[in-house]
């Protein structure tokens, strides 16, 4: 993986581009946009991912081609699923850029660790891929900047995946909500919780046979192999994850933020830590975020990771009642003594978000997302603010127009990161 191979990489897309008229503007893009049209994808990842893929195969005329892991085991495995699924089997690669030079390709499913996510979207939109990207969709603010930069530069459908924005039961009852049921609503809660065990002392390890370490660490700057952070303690490590903050987190802020109708932060600060256990994990595992925003209003988020026992899923609450949003995509009104006044079964809006997506590229419609690429940023960055904050210790005061830390150098020079040479997303 040298600047060479990327350069190689970006060149190959940019011809296909050209050639193959992916752009909007081409005019050939609208002559190949059809309701019925075969969608082709590849699937970058196969933890999450293999669910993904999975589904995807299920839907009418889309075709999973290829599934790209790091991991030859769970490639293998990764590609029956899809097969026993309904679907053709599919090419199993290793690196997920051999599926970007395939011009019959439509999008880019990128669900690998999160240091992967904005450097993967990028190349992908560079080679004329639409996207449907894994939450949060960046590993830190910038990539998030200049993944909304890609999809408006190259026209291209970046769907994020946080699914319960397309529940029809979530935005039924935020309907509701906005349409005064519970008058002026002012705050938004929280909860995750989660009996997550320790992950001791990592030791250094031989890279086991099946993996290849060298392209799974990809964007990240080169760290030695240990033997407690693949396949999933990699979250709990700054160096490649987002804590829990990252990874659950932002399905519930996501929710807070769209209910309240606000964009960015004014203030934002951060209290908890690494609490349950003695062990190498780096992020909070209990962790206590607040936001305000302009309009008097503000959100809260409370995680334990090592407790499973939360509240509730997500609460707002206006000046004559509340909403309460269950995990499954439930809702439930209360009035002003807290007696239930309506409810509603859950949908948490999965196969919807895919189909959401699948249209959007059939009908060349790259805006009309239920979370297009820039909400998602907005909701991934309350994530990456609440991080910074607890890593900084300290309140962090924001631009309400982009979420840019005022006046805290220390807190910006988290706003981005470091790469391994030649992997710099750029657009």
């Amino acid at each position: 993986m040298t600047t060479e191979m990327n350069r190689r990489q970006f060149l190959d897309g940019a011809v296909a581009t050209a050639t193959t008229g992916y752009l909007v503007s081409s005019g050939l893009a609208l002559a190949q946009n059809s309701p019925n049209r075969k969608i082709v994808v590849g699937v970058m990842g196969l933890s999450r991912g293999r669910a993904l893929a999975t589904s995807f195969a299920k839907q009418e005329n889309v075709e999973v081609r290829y599934v790209a892991e790091t991991d030859q085991n769970r490639g293998a495995s990764g590609a029956k699923s899809v097969e026993d699924a309904g679907g053709k089997a599919p090419i199993v690669v290793g690196d997920f850029r051999k599926i970007l030079d395939d011009r019959e390709v439509d999008a880019l499913i990128v669900a690998a660790p999160n240091h992967w996510h904005a450097p993967a979207t990028i190349l992908a939109c560079a080679a004329g891929k639409h996207v449907y990207v894994e939450k949060p969709c960046s590993h830190n603010p910038r990539e998030g900047e200049l993944m909304v930069q890609a999809a408006r530069k190259y026209k291209r459908a970046v769907q994020m995946g946080t699914q319960r924005r397309s529940s029809k039961t979530i935005i039924e009852g935020l309907q509701k909500m906005w349409e005064g049921k519970i008058g002026r609503v002012y705050h938004s809660r929280a909860w995750y919780g989660a009996a997550r065990g320790p992950i001791g002392k990592g030791k250094p390890a031989e890279v086991p046979q099946n993996l290849d370490y060298e392209l799974w660490q990809g964007p990240a700057p080169r760290r030695p192999y240990m033997d407690n952070v693949i396949p999933y303690n990699w979250h709990w490590f700054w160096h490649w994850g987002n804590g829990e903050l990252g990874n659950n987190g932002v399905h519930s802020l996501d929710i807070c933020r769209w209910g309240l109708q606000v964009d960015y932060p004014t203030k934002v600060i951060s209290a908890g830590g690494r609490y349950a256990f003695d062990d190498d994990q780096q992020t909070p595992d209990t962790h206590n975020v607040a936001f305000e925003f302009e309009g008097r209003k503000s959100i809260a988020w409370t995680a334990m990771s090592c407790n499973r026992h939360a509240e509730d899923f997500v609460v707002f609450y206006g000046e004559k009642g509340t909403l309460v949003i269950d995990g499954n995509g439930a809702y439930h009104f209360y009035n002003e003594i807290d007696k239930v006044t309506e409810e509603n079964k859950s949908n948490q809006g999965d196969i919807e978000h895919i189909v959401d997506f699948v249209t959007a590229i059939r009908n060349d419609t790259p805006l009309k997302l239920n979370q297009e690429i820039l909400e998602g940023h907005k909701s991934t960055l309350l994530c990456h603010l609440g991080n910074i904050s607890q890593r900084v210790s300290r309140t962090l005061k924001c631009n309400a127009n982009d979420g840019h830390i005022i006046g805290d150098d220390e807190a910006m020079q988290l706003w981005s990161r470091e790469y391994a040479p030649g992997w710099e997303p750029k657009v």
